[in-house]
């Protein structure tokens, strides 16, 4: 059976079509060893975290055990909410969370939706990486920072010359999917 991937995508109107291509490049990086699934997330233009949780804990019920998370922007910031706030008993192999805004003290300030302070330690016990392009203009590499505090046994991965979407290139991502065994 292929080793499961949860990708989750960004925000904003078109960012399911615009983060379909990283999407593509990790279903080609990993090779046909793992599935990448690749939700299309409800009312991308005006998130709601219930919403987006619900559909995370449905395609988590689905995966099993042992599948790796990924998160891309908004989606990577869900992605803490869901797993700061479940009580579900989660096994997964990994966490990867790339060019993620930070939503809470020095980060962005968003009316009903602040991460809990102690998100980084309600994560289940398992590899977690961060990923930013040096040239993202969407959400200011500072916060990588900001998640690394957080997340302090995070591997952190500054990628120089990468943009929001990382250039498109999933590459690094794949390499430490593969690494999680």
């Amino acid at each position: 059976m292929a080793k499961q991937v949860l990708l989750i995508q960004g925000a904003g109107e078109g960012a399911h079509k615009e983060d379909a291509k990283l999407a593509k490049s990790l279903r080609r990086e990993l090779g046909p060893d793992y599935e990448v699934r690749y939700p299309a997330m409800p009312n991308e233009g005006d998130p709601d975290d219930d919403a987006w949780g619900n559909v995370i804990a449905a395609e988590l019920a689905d995966l099993g055990e042992n599948a790796v998370l990924v998160g891309h922007s908004a989606g990577a910031a869900m992605l803490c909410m869901f797993l700061a706030t479940s009580d579900l008993e989660l096994r997964v192999a990994g966490i990867l969370l790339i060019s993620a805004p930070f939503f809470g003290e020095g980060g962005w300030q968003v009316e009903g939706f602040t991460m809990p302070n102690d998100f980084g330690q309600r994560f289940p016990d398992t590899p977690v990486f961060l990923y930013h392009g040096s040239e993202d203009e969407t959400a200011p590499i500072a916060h990588l920072d900001l998640y690394a505090r957080a997340i302090p046994h995070a591997v952190v991965r500054r990628l120089e010359g990468r943009n929001h979407q990382l250039n498109d290139d999933m590459t690094e991502v794949a390499r430490d999917i593969e690494s999680l065994g």
